[in-house]
């Protein structure tokens, strides 16, 4: 699907705030309510926008703690790479694994309370994953930039 200047309009719109309502989208598009409801439904349709959710301060709910670990596996072979995969997707300290080039496999931004519950996670969780052979961790200092918005 080509989007045209109104759809990358309505996207940044909407990437800022999902919760506004069609009425206040058609203002700022100079469009009709029938026509942005429509246009929401078609990039909904198309795939372009996946699902909506609420961003939740990590400070707030005791999980400002962040680490992004590195993950080296044992072999590449294609069950190694499925099975960690499948194992690393139920640990809910996971927030997001990418699999990457480089000196390590895999990227994981992990959040967790504290140290002593990182600790924990590694011992009771990540080190329980079957081919694993060796990790590192680097701890956020700081948040100097996190969005969820792309520029379209």
């Amino acid at each position: 699907m080509q989007l045209d200047a109104i759809d990358k309009k309505l996207l940044h719109f909407l990437q800022i705030d999902s919760k506004q309502t069609n009425k206040e989208l058609s203002g700022k598009l100079n469009l009709s309510v029938t026509a942005v409801y429509e246009r929401i439904k078609k990039l909904e349709r198309e795939g372009i926008i996946s699902k909506y959710v609420a961003l939740v301060d990590k400070k707030s709910v005791d999980r400002s703690f962040v680490t992004f670990c590195s993950i080296k596996l044992m072999q590449h072979t294609n069950d190694y790479v499925v099975q960690f995969e499948k194992e690393v997707k139920e640990i809910e300290e996971v927030l997001e694994c990418y699999h990457i080039s480089g000196d390590y496999d895999y990227l994981l931004k992990v959040i967790v309370a504290d140290m002593d519950e990182f600790r924990e996670f590694m011992v009771k969780k990540l080190t329980s994953i079957s081919h694993i052979a060796s990790t590192h961790s680097a701890f956020m200092i700081s948040e100097v930039k996190h969005t969820t918005a792309i520029s379209v």
